[in-house]
């Protein structure tokens, strides 16, 4: 895997989850080289003499049936990409975390990523999902897929 070099004005160490001190907070978020699976209420479990600062964002999935929205969410929180294609039927939320050294004053902090894939039917016979996917949103990932140029069309509606 490439290393990209941060900008000058990156605000996090890029390359710090090299470095033998990141260790001990990358365990407590992965089991066998892979992301653990965290539910919406739970988080990763540090000793009492480590404080560790939580960012929460919530990122909206948003683009056509069959882009990769479920299987984006899926390869950043370590899990298997599905195989087989079948469209999100509601909302699907999934929740990573993942520390970062700050550059600023050398502390760590986890960034939490509360990812929310919902599909593209279920959005459009349910008023009420889009709202619930666009409340308190930190980003919105608009998702295309290179082989549909149609995909890329729909992303301003």
């Amino acid at each position: 895997m490439a290393q990209v070099s941060p900008s000058s004005g990156s605000i996090i160490v890029a390359d710090w989850h090299w470095c033998k001190d990141s260790k001990e907070y990358f365990s407590k978020i992965l089991h066998k080289k892979r992301c653990k699976n965290f539910g919406l209420l739970e988080s990763p479990v540090m000793p009492p003499h480590v404080a560790v600062d939580t960012v929460h964002y919530k990122i909206f999935l948003s683009g056509k049936s069959g882009v990769g929205k479920t299987a984006l969410a899926a390869r950043l929180a370590g899990l298997n990409i599905p195989n087989l294609h079948y469209e999100t039927t509601g909302i699907e939320t999934t929740v990573v975390y993942w520390p970062v050294k700050r550059r600023e004053n050398g502390g760590v902090l986890f960034l939490r990523l509360q990812l929310w894939d919902c599909g593209e039917n279920a959005l459009r016979r349910f008023d009420h999902l889009l709202p619930a996917c666009k409340e308190q949103v930190d980003a919105v990932l608009f998702l295309f897929s290179f082989t549909d140029r149609t995909s890329f069309d729909d992303l301003s509606n």
